[in-house]
Order: structure tokens, then C-alpha cells, then sequence
């Protein structure tokens, strides 16, 4: 403040005493007239430098800042220094604004944020895969009229932060389930998050429908045998017949049970990622020479079954899974083919040095609409049927879950009324040259 009242008083005494000293040489008049005339030089140089001010504060900008003269030198210079502060610190806030734009963008969750009239003030690229927003277009708009579902309008006005809503959207692609939660923050201001739970939903759709179909499948053989030790409870006079009849039931039962939870051991320990795929060389066509006895012997000769090995090339992969998988091919094709039908199981190379695995039979065939649900646990084509022959409805979802572990693929292939083939197909990678022929080479070579 010294310096800059200072400057001007001097300049108001210098001229005062300038007109004193001209007072002997000018005169009385002429003195007054040189204070008028550099009292007036002095008021426009001032006028001069408020009307620049008056431009640079029309468009301020650091490199246009007056440099000034005189006591504005002192005006224009902290000015100067004020706004260089001031842009060092908007870019600053520039530079976080735009980290933070990024971590939204980057944000796998849909981000809205609201003002104190729920009005959009910015949105993340998410908010416009999950609820169709787009920023530069929506920005200052009702949020409520672009998502119109009345559930979410109602979630949104009871100001509910404790419970997340569940919303079905459509897509182009299919439904969406969304969990959206609204979050107050600020000035009554408000976060919109939106979370993709499709999958979670499918998920936990799949455990519910797995835990039901293994109680109902428990729930019959309980039942069945409950109900003959109740008989039998009950029978003041032992009737032989009866109870060789009611254990001989309850023992069908009993391995019915066992074979459910045989087979869902067996996906547990396919699923699980601590039970990693142990391989070794596998020799197939003495796997399917054994399938082709078993078969046999399920069949007890009421099919005809064929065996032809046309290869002789092994496998890298583990052989109790791989047995398991295609015994449960082999064994549906006995189960589903009628009495006299025919049933081949076949180990070729196709083109690409792609091993494969078939089964076929003359059995009853699937419909279309099933061939892509077969592998679904529990899932049957023919309930009744498929309890009649003995199935536990996992079989194909074990032999899925095998195959997958292989980088294999099951192709389905059926005619109702005229049968089905179910062919496993490996990569090249897995293919190992039979013994005899990897001794041969090696000699050769």
C-alpha cells in the first residue's frame, strides 16, 4: 500500500512544486495554468489506464495482462501474478478433473451423478451401455424422464440407500438384470451406481433349480424305501415273498441314490479349480475295446453293438475321466436304443489330425429344440423314461465338463424315430501316435 499511494503523491508534489518555482517566471496565471495542464496530463494518463484495464477485463487472459506505468505498474503487476496462480491452480483441478473422468470411465459400474433436482450432471461411458445415456445429450435432463420404469422412479423418490433395486432391462442383446443403488453425497446431491448381475442372477437361478432337482431326485427312492420298512414294520405275519420283493426294491433304490451321488461327486471334483487336470498317455483303442465289453454286458444282448477302432493313435489326457465321459456316451446309447436296435462306438482320425470318439445308435432320437439343453443338469428329454432306465440326469453335464478340461467338443447329431450320433472331437495337440508307431519313427529317424 506504501508504494502504491506512494507514487502518486510524489507525482502530485513534483507538480505542485513545479507551479511554485514557474510562479517568479510565469507569473500568477501562468503558474496555475502549467498545475491545470499537468494536473489534466496526469488525469488522462489514468483515464488511459482504466480504459485498458476496462478492454483487458472484457477477454482477461494471462498473456494480455497491461504491463501499465507508473503507479499502475503496481495494479497490474500482483494482477499479473494472481492470475498466473490462478491457471497453475486450474490446471491442477483440470489435471484431477480429468483422472477422475478416467477412473469413471474405467469403472466397470454404470456412474450417474444427480443434482438436488435429479437432473444428470455427468455419467460414465457404463451409464450408457446400462441405461442408454449419453453425456453430452442427456446432461441437465430429468433423469426420470429418460429412465421411465416406474420401479425406479419409485426407488428414486423413497430415497431408499439401503436396499438396492433389481431392474430387468432390455437390450438389443437380451435382458439385463441391474442392481442400482442410489448414494446421497454433497449437497443434496445423489451417486447413481448401476451393476451388471446377469450372470449372479443366472447363477444363483442354476444353484436354486440344482438344489431342487437334487431334492426331488432324493426325495422318490426316500420315499419308496420309507415306505416298504413301513410295510414291513407293520407285518404282524413275515410274508417271504413280500420282503424279498420290498428288499429286493429298496436295494434298486438304495443305488439309484448312490449313483446321483456318485455322479455329483464327479462334477464337484470337475468344477473344482483345485483339481487340476492330471494327463498321461492314454491308450483309447483298449478304452473302447473296454466300453465296447461293457456295453455288452448293460446290453445282455438285447442290441447289436459294432466296435470299429480305425485308429490306433493315443491321447494326452487323464483316463478315469475320459472312461467316465465316454461310458456315460456308450451307456445312454444302450439305454435309449429299443430291443434289436444297433449300436456303434467308433475311434477314427478326421481331417485336421483331429482324433474323435463317436457313438451311434438306431435309437429313438432327439428333438431339435433339446439337442442344446442336453448337457443342462438334471435335464431330461423324457422324465419318465429317463428313470426307468436308470439315468441320474448328469451324465452329458459330467461328460461336458470332461470334455471342456480336454479343449474337446461333444457334436450332436439326431433324427427322431431314427437315432443319434454323439461324436467327441480333440485338437490336433492332444494326439499322441500309437506306441509301436512313436518306436517306429523313432527308429526311422
Amino acid at each position: 500500500m506504501k508504494s502504491l499511494w506512494g507514487r502518486p503523491f510524489s507525482t502530485v508534489v513534483l507538480i505542485a512544486l513545479a507551479s511554485l518555482l514557474s510562479w517568479p517566471i510565469l507569473g500568477g496565471r501562468g503558474a496555475l495554468m502549467l498545475l491545470a495542464a499537468l494536473l489534466l496530463a496526469l488525469l488522462f494518463h489514468h483515464l488511459d489506464n482504466l480504459t485498458t484495464l476496462y478492454r483487458w477485463l472484457q477477454n482477461p487472459r494471462l498473456d494480455t495482462v497491461p504491463i501499465g506505468s507508473g503507479s499502475w505498474e503496481y495494479v497490474f503487476s500482483p494482477l499479473r501474478r494472481m492470475l498466473k496462480r490462478q491457471k497453475q491452480s486450474e490446471a491442477v483441478l483440470t489435471a484431477a478433473l480429468d483422472r477422475f473422468q478416467m477412473a469413471g470411465a474405467a469403472l466397470p459400474d454404470a456412474v450417474v451423478i444427480l443434482d438436488e433436482g435429479d437432473r444428470i450432471e455427468w455419467c460414465n461411458p457404463r451409464a450408457a451401455d446400462y441405461f442408454g445415456l449419453h453425456l453430452e445429450r442427456d446432461r441437465g435432463q430429468q433423469i426420470t424422464y429418460l429412465l421411465r420404469q416406474p420401479q425406479f422412479v419409485d426407488h428414486l423418490e423413497s430415497g431408499n440407500t439401503s436396499e438396492p433395486l433389481v431392474l430387468r432391462m432390455s437390450r438389443d442383446d437380451g435382458e439385463m438384470m441391474l442392481a442400482i443403488q442410489q448414494v446421497p453425497y454433497g449437497d443434496h446431491q445423489k451417486l447413481i451406481l448401476g451393476r451388471d448381475i446377469t450372470r449372479w442372477e443366472r447363477l444363483e437361478t442354476t444353484r436354486r433349480d440344482f438344489v431342487a432337482n437334487v431334492s426331488h431326485e432324493l426325495r422318490t427312492p426316500l420315499t419308496v424305501v420309507g415306505g416298504f420298512l413301513e410295510t414291513l414294520e407293520d407285518m404282524t405275519t413275515p410274508d417271504p415273498e413280500m420282503t424279498r420283493r420290498s428288499l429286493q426294491l429298496m436295494m434298486q433304490q438304495t443305488s439309484r441314490m448312490t449313483r446321483l451321488v456318485e455322479d455329483l461327486l464327479t462334477l464337484s471334483r470337475l468344477e473344482s479349480t483345485q483339481n487340476p487336470l492330471r494327463e498321461e498317455d492314454v491308450s483309447i483303442p483298449e478304452l473302447v475295446r473296454v466300453l465296447h465289453q461293457d456295453a455288452q454286458i448293460l446290453s445282455a444282448g438285447r442290441h447289436r453293438l459294432l466296435l470299429k477302432p480305425e485308429s490306433g493313435d493315443w491321447l494326452r489326457g487323464n483316463t478315469d475321466e475320459l472312461r467316465s465321459a465316454f461310458g456315460n456316451l456308450v451307456s445312454n446309447a444302450v439305454r435309449y436304443t429299443p430291443e434289436n436296435g444297433e449300436i456303434e462306438i467308433r475311434w477314427e482320425l478326421l481331417a485336421g489330425n483331429h482324433p474323435a470318439f463317436s457313438v451311434r445308435d438306431s435309437g429313438i432320437g432327439i428333438e431339435p429344440q433339446h439337442i442344446d439343453r442336453l448337457t443342462e443338469r438334471f435335464y431330461r428329454v423324457d422324465r419318465s423314461r429317463s428313470r426307468e432306465t436308470g439315468g441320474t440326469g448328469l451324465g452329458l453335464a459330467i461328460v461336458k465338463h470332461v470334455l471342456v478340461r480336454h479343449q474337446a467338443r461333444l457334436e450332436i447329431q439326431s433324427t427322431p424315430g431314427k437315432g443319434s450320433t454323439f461324436s467327441v472331437i480333440f485338437p490336433e495337440t492332444r494326439r499322441l501316435p500309437a506306441k509301436g508307431q512313436a518306436v517306429a519313427a523313432k527308429e526311422h529317424a
